[in-house]
């Protein structure tokens, strides 16, 4: 399971947080919080920075395609127990 490929789900859900988180970031390091959303109140901008990289990670892997994995081998057929023929002599 460890060596399986890595399911483009999880690469993309991946991606997408660390470019929003770096985004996110970088908007509040350029602006300050008061003035990052303009007239919205300083709580409710923290909620919003806050749930916005986890929201966007859930929208990308749900959106992108599942990864196809081959189909596990069939198990061989059960074989009965044969009894020996007995060797008299």
């Amino acid at each position: 399971m460890m060596n399986a490929p890595v399911e483009k789900k999880v690469q993309a859900s991946t991606v997408v947080g660390l470019v929003v988180g770096v985004l996110v970031t970088l908007a509040n390091s350029l602006a300050g919080h008061s003035e990052l959303m303009g007239s919205v109140p300083a709580w409710l901008q923290s909620l919003i920075t806050l749930d916005v990289p986890p929201l966007a990670t859930f929208l990308a892997g749900w959106l992108a395609p599942h990864t196809s994995r081959a189909a596990p081998a069939p198990e061989p057929p059960a074989v009965a127990p044969v009894d020996a023929p007995k060797v008299t002599g």
